[in-house]
């Protein structure tokens, strides 16, 4: 504005004719030009290059600079429809969720009517009736939970939660992504670890393989499968294993509650609904079952390590069930506070000892630990090696172990130190 503004000021003083007319024809002049210069230099970028390499002639310094700089920008903007790691999800998901089931809960319960009483009180103090539910003596058929499942074998064998499949009156149905129905029976539950082995009839069933949790490092991808809020079904969800060796308690928010130890925490989601799902890595190899989630958090979630399912599994194929097995001490284990309280040598270790109560004996009459000649007041340093402490303690040791395995306790025992071998037993 102020450009033109000047114009009109000098050719007004001059008397040339209208200031409109000669501005108007001195932006066309300009205009054109510019066009020209435009097209010209346009056609000298585009045509230069090629000239010179059809003639095979050398290129001058600014066209060379220019097509070297053509070339790179077209390399770094050219877009790729899914970049390398997003197809080998999308290939790790498309194989893994075929072998992922949905498994429902359903039985017979009660069956209820409601009944409206009158208690006779006037219209003007609200609805004179109240709702009460009477039980009729009746039951119904019921769908009372869900949860998830991945077959570990194409003769039906599916891996899952203890705690999903913990009804014994219960029947249950395994879905799959096809959304073909078959109905389960439980082979075996776990009495220590949250796990439970399904089976239905059938043959070639998309199998997922088992890898070897560990080796699982943190930081590594995650991607969880499962029936996120038992309506969901094969959702995915993609994170990083956060932790390992975890210890928690987890409680179904009905009174139940247990211990989980040494397991995987991953930031993947992980909702209702998707316990007893595989945690896959990048591979499509199981590394974890997914088992808990933290309330009042984003991203945290938990799974059982793979490695402890194999061992379930072998049970299962050789006996038939999952046993749990038993060394049969009462301990307490040892921080620097008890043993600051109790002048004890050690600052870890598991200390056998009795319970409150005159029933609650150190050592179990006729245990493996009994037989093994294990008193009252000995320390327990360590198991085949593994020394104890907060994060490798006795019971979650014990629990990775089979009956009838045989394992060597490094005790502690007024002053001398030695090691002794027990075999292990069934708990009864």
């Amino acid at each position: 504005m102020e450009t033109i503004n000047v114009s009109q000021s000098e050719e007004m003083k001059k008397g040339e004719g209208s200031p409109q007319k000669c501005r108007r024809g001195g932006s066309i002049v300009l205009l054109v030009s510019f066009l020209f210069g435009l097209f010209g230099g346009i056609l000298g970028w585009w045509v230069g290059p090629r000239l010179a390499s059809d003639l095979s002639l050398p290129l001058p310094p600014i066209f060379r600079d220019i097509a070297n700089q053509k070339e790179k920008n077209t390399s770094m903007t050219l877009p790729s429809a899914v970049s390398s790691e997003e197809a080998l999800l999308v290939d790790l998901v498309e194989k893994s969720t075929k072998a992922v089931v949905s498994v429902v809960i359903t039985k017979d319960v009660p069956k209820y009517r409601s009944l409206f009483d009158n208690p006779g009180f006037p219209f003007f103090f609200g609805n004179p009736f109240y709702e009460r539910e009477y039980d009729t003596g009746e039951t119904e058929r019921q769908t009372v939970g869900e949860g998830s499942g991945f077959f570990v074998s194409s003769n039906g064998t599916i891996v899952t939660n203890r705690h999903v499949v913990d009804e014994m009156q219960a029947d249950y149905t395994v879905i799959m992504s096809d959304k073909k129905e078959y109905s389960a029976r439980v082979l075996a539950r776990d009495p220590v670890q949250d796990i439970a082995i399904l089976k239905i009839e059938g043959d070639n069933f998309p199998a997922l393989d088992l890898g070897d949790s560990d080796a699982v490092k943190v930081g590594q991808t995650a991607v969880a499968i499962g029936n996120s809020l038992g309506e969901f079904s094969n959702t995915v969800s993609r994170g990083i294993v956060s932790g390992l060796k975890r210890n928690l308690v987890a409680g179904s928010g009905f009174g139940a509650s247990e211990r989980l130890s040494g397991i995987i925490q991953t930031d993947a989601a992980i909702n209702p609904g998707n316990s007893g799902g595989p945690l896959l890595d990048l591979s499509g190899k199981v590394i974890g079952v997914n088992v808990a989630m933290a309330q009042g958090a984003q991203n945290i979630g938990f799974a059982i390590p793979v490695n402890s399912i194999k061992n379930a599994l072998k049970e299962v194929k050789e006996t038939g069930r999952i046993s749990s097995p038993f060394l049969g001490v009462r301990y307490a284990l040892i921080t620097p506070e008890i043993q600051k309280e109790n002048n004890l040598p050690f600052e870890y270790g598991a200390l056998v000892v009795r319970g409150q109560k005159m029933t609650d004996l150190a050592v179990v009459p006729g245990s493996p630990a009994d037989k093994a000649g294990i008193v009252e007041n000995d320390i327990i340093l360590e198991i085949d090696g593994i020394r104890m402490d907060e994060e490798n303690q006795l019971g979650d040791i014990i629990g990775t172990k089979r009956s009838g395995d045989t394992i060597t306790l490094k005790l502690w025992r007024k002053g001398d130190t030695k090691e002794v071998k027990v075999t292990l037993e069934e708990r009864k």
